[in-house]
């Protein structure tokens, strides 16, 4: 099959796929199109959104659809490093025996990262960096796919510790989990009251995600495009001749490189599950904010101001 027939099947594949998780999950069009964009991309989603709103269902739904082994991880300030990657023990022969913890699985929900200290949210980081864990002195590799999905709770900040700009920058999206519409939410009600069991059906394998993600990989994309992209996140640097007017009143720090890069692997896995051969700059756009939104660092008077992130960014595009 040639990277052309890849690519039709692939749209196939997105669509059935889009077609068993809505069998579980009302509405979040947009949440499951970026989460499954993350997954094509070979990326990490961090989800921030109000408790009750089936992030936990949405990963572990997809999980089953894409036939993925799944680990949830509940973090809490007492979780420890080795309680995420796995300890050594002394098993009945008096060897030491590395116990695999929860990392170890193709699909990670992280619950509520900015939970737990930083010592361990940066264990799962460089597991995530790595796609491989080291226990002592040895590195361990990650299964293949290997994708995590952080949770993070905007409104309850009390005994937290919020991930560092750094830390951030891991993930390819930061995507807003809202509220359901008065029509969906009477639809969630519904099914979720009644004594109905739902089976999802798997879609794809992890050879055949594998096999997408190098696909994306593959796409060709225009030179204005790739300009376009690089010149929107030179646009949040306030110290770049490029810098408008919005960026040097109201951004303190601007994207770096990881977001031109990843706003290129987005924009052509965006166009190719929409059935196009290769992106154009509405691509980019489309998936600019979830990708720009937790690497800028708004100043006070933004705030002030009201500028939220995705004005910002809205304004720069």
């Amino acid at each position: 099959m040639n990277d052309k027939e890849q690519l039709d099947q692939l749209v196939l594949d997105y669509k059935a796929l889009k077609n068993e998780i809505h069998k579980v999950i009302v509405g979040q069009e947009e949440v499951i199109d970026q989460v499954l964009i993350g997954i094509f991309s070979r990326s990490h989603c961090l989800l921030v959104g109000v408790p009750g709103l089936a992030k936990t269902l949405l990963v572990n739904t997809i999980a089953q659809s894409l036939g993925l082994s799944f680990n949830r991880i509940q973090f809490t300030p007492d979780l420890m490093p080795s309680d995420i990657i796995g300890s050594e023990i002394l098993d009945e022969s008096k060897q030491f025996r590395f116990l695999k913890g929860p990392v170890f699985a193709n699909m990670i929900l992280a619950d509520e990262i900015n939970r737990t200290p930083p010592k361990t949210q940066a264990a799962l980081l460089e597991a995530m960096q790595e796609r491989a864990v080291t226990a002592a002195g040895k590195t361990y590799s990650l299964d293949a796919p290997f994708f995590v999905l952080a949770t993070q709770n905007p409104i309850e900040q009390e005994g937290t510790y919020p991930l560092p700009e750094a830390q951030l920058d891991r993930f390819m999206f930061n995507i807003w989990v809202d509220y359901p519409t008065y029509q969906e939410e009477i639809a969630i009600v519904k099914s979720s009251t009644s004594d109905q069991e739902i089976t999802v059906q798997t879609i794809l394998s992890a050879q055949q995600i594998i096999a997408y993600q190098s696909l994306i990989r593959r796409i060709p994309v225009a030179e204005n495009v790739l300009e376009y992209a690089v010149s929107l996140v030179a646009k949040t640097r306030f110290k770049d001749p490029l810098a408008p007017q919005i960026t040097k009143d109201f951004i303190t720090w601007g994207a770096g490189p990881r977001a031109s890069q990843n706003l290129i692997v987005a924009a052509k896995c965006h166009a190719a599950l929409r059935g196009k051969y290769s992106p154009d700059i509405e691509d980019v756009k489309a998936v600019a904010k979830a990708i720009l939104r937790h690497r800028l660092v708004r100043n006070y008077r933004a705030e002030a101001e009201g500028y939220s992130m995705d004005k910002i960014v809205e304004a720069l595009l």
